[in-house]
């Protein structure tokens, strides 16, 4: 901001001419020079200009022509009759340029008081907007399981944050936690469907962008129901005792993955096999199963089935509270090697 300053004698007021100068406010004058009569006589033959800046040290341009700087007080520069550009150059790029009729026993001042301009540029409120949102679910459930909905929402603001969920499809339930993080949905009903859950979040500014949106899918299953009665797992003649390990093997990992069944071996001895040859291959069938296998020997039940042509096993697995099911020999009793028959009661060690 520029203001200018006179200092002319009275006296001199009524000879002086006022023009606007400043950047803001200008004033110039002229008067004559209060000097003797022969000094303006010696000096007739220029004009004069007048600078002070407050406070000095700016540069002088006269004509385009560098003439030093300003000085706090009054610096006197004379100048041949005539138009000329005075440019004072202050800091930032500023500018005071103006044009002067410099007439000869004259003087024009300029008394600038330069003040800088202070703007402040308010910082910029940083909008918490977008912030992300993601919704995790379980990958499948079963008919009828509580499907579990949850939302992750790194939002850095400090309003209040609105939860609006909605499922599908339109036989889906929410039964907990509407308006919340999180949600609870009845999958009974659905099996074979996917479950979605659409959150919108919002923190009520109206800003489109403080509006984020995620959902997540759940895929319900039909559950199959477990056999009521026994299942027949297997059946095989004997034929050695390492081919005979490699099925009872799988018998072992059936029971493994269904720890309610129990096995029941049904052992069958041959129509030329020696006398005992069932109990003999039922109790290496236990031993194997309970001591090397790791099964537990109440979930293994051994049965004599009497005698078939040949040696041979049938494997069977019993949900809870199933009958087992009734041997089938297909040798009668009296064309066995010996006097024992088919016994349909387990062995239990």
């Amino acid at each position: 901001m520029l203001s200018v300053k006179l200092n002319i004698p009275l006296a001199r007021i009524a000879a002086r001419r006022a023009a606007c100068l400043g950047l803001l406010v200008l004033l110039g004058c002229f008067a004559l020079t209060p000097e003797s009569h022969a000094r303006r006589k010696d000096k007739a033959r220029h004009g004069r200009i007048e600078i002070s800046t407050s406070p000095g040290g700016y540069p002088v341009l006269i004509d385009g022509r560098p003439a030093g700087e300003t000085t706090a007080s009054v610096r006197l520069i004379e100048l041949e009759p005539g138009t000329h550009t005075v440019e004072i150059q202050f800091p930032n790029g500023a500018r005071w340029v103006r044009e002067f009729v410099v007439q000869a026993g004259r003087r024009e001042c300029i008394a600038l008081s330069y003040r800088p301009r202070t703007v402040t540029i308010p910082r910029p409120v940083l909008s918490p907007c977008p912030y992300p949102v993601n919704v995790s679910a379980p990958a499948v459930v079963n008919d009828g399981d509580i499907v579990a909905f949850s939302a992750d929402v790194d939002y850095q603001g400090a309003s209040k944050l609105n939860y609006t969920w909605s499922v599908s499809p339109s036989s889906a339930r929410i039964i907990g936690g509407a308006g919340t993080p999180s949600i609870s949905v009845d999958s009974t009903g659905l099996g074979r469907q996917r479950v979605t859950a659409v959150l919108t979040v919002d923190d009520g500014s109206g800003d489109a962008t403080c509006r984020r949106e995620a959902q997540a899918s759940t895929s319900v299953l039909v559950q199959t129901p477990l056999p009521t009665g026994p299942r027949r797992f297997d059946e095989f003649p004997s034929v050695a005792f390492d081919d005979d390990k490699a099925r009872l093997d799988n018998l072992a990992i059936e029971l493994q993955n269904n720890p309610g069944a129990i096995g029941y071996v049904i052992v069958y001895g041959g129509r030329h096999s020696r006398a005992g040859q069932a109990e003999m291959l039922g109790e290496r069938t236990r031993n194997y199963l309970v001591d090397t296998r790791g099964i537990e020997a109440s979930r293994v039940q051994i049965v004599n089935g009497g005698y078939r042509e040949r040696a041979a096993y049938e494997l069977w697995l019993l949900p809870p509270g199933a009958q087992p099911p009734p041997p089938t020999p297909t040798v009668q009793r009296n064309e066995a090697p010996s006097s024992t028959g088919p016994s349909t009661r387990p062995r239990r060690r």
